[in-house]
């Protein structure tokens, strides 16, 4: 059965002119050669690797669609107009709607590309055919496999996208030569360890709010962010991780 919902947390940006490929493959994480099989997920970063936005992309012909998160929708935009400076590139608010869900693919229908759990995406003025189901079931998902969000685990200017698990979730291409942010990102990913990242923990009693402190006796581990039904996603020193944290009144373990 096909079932999904309109994602009113999402815009959709139209970027068109000649230059529009080229425009982004020198900006974003991945590579735009993947837009012949479907949708991409990439990132924008800061020239110092830092994360700033993320989003799908989908070619749509004489233009290519970008579907971000809603909030974050105006910014993005105005980075990507400071960029442009010749090139023959627009960027405008689009009327597409986004639709997510489960099951059966709609005529139409992308593949998230992050991960297979998550179903699929629809852009279009009208919605697909399906049956309705509380949204609330993808946050589940997200804990489950680890996907972090806009607003959540993704902190602008702050988040390194390799620590938020981005080449798990087919985000960044290590082959596809420069774009900003591009150098600090190759060097964690050849030449450190990771010592930070995003993970799963289990949470037993009442869960703090989102960007509590996590510690280990006594000591900082890190945030918790995004929780669940009793699971929670965490961003946490590796070192300093225990069998049993601590977040407000919580006991947390690694799941």
């Amino acid at each position: 059965m096909t079932k999904g919902f309109q994602d009113k947390t999402r815009q959709v940006l139209r970027i068109s002119g000649g230059d529009r490929v080229k425009f982004l493959q020198d900006l974003v994480t991945n590579d735009l050669a993947g837009l012949s099989d479907g949708a991409i997920y990439a990132a924008l970063l800061s020239p110092q690797g830092k994360y700033l936005f993320d989003f799908f992309l989908i070619d749509s012909g004489d233009f290519i669609l970008l579907d971000v998160a809603a909030d974050r929708a105006a910014a993005l935009t105005q980075r990507l107009t400071m960029y442009r400076l010749r090139a023959d590139v627009q960027v405008e608010m689009a009327d597409e709607k986004v639709w997510r869900g489960l099951g059966a693919f709609p005529d139409g229908a992308l593949a998230d590309p992050r991960d297979a759990s998550m179903g699929w995406r629809f852009y279009g003025l009208t919605a697909p055919d399906f049956a309705p189901f509380d949204p609330a079931e993808f946050k589940a998902l997200r804990v489950e496999h680890i996907i972090p969000e806009s607003g959540a685990e993704l902190v602008a200017d702050e988040t390194y996208i390799l620590e938020a698990g981005f080449e798990r979730l087919n985000g960044v291409d290590f082959r596809k030569g420069c774009y900003v942010g591009q150098e600090i990102t190759a060097r964690m990913k050849h030449k450190t360890e990771l010592k930070k990242g995003l993970v799963k923990v289990s949470v037993t009693g009442d869960a703090p709010p989102v960007g509590s402190e996590i510690t280990a006796d006594g000591k900082p581990v890190g945030t918790l962010f995004t929780v669940d039904n009793g699971m929670g996603l965490a961003y946490v020193r590796f070192q300093r991780a225990k069998d049993e944290m601590q977040a407000g009144n919580a006991v947390l373990r690694l799941a």
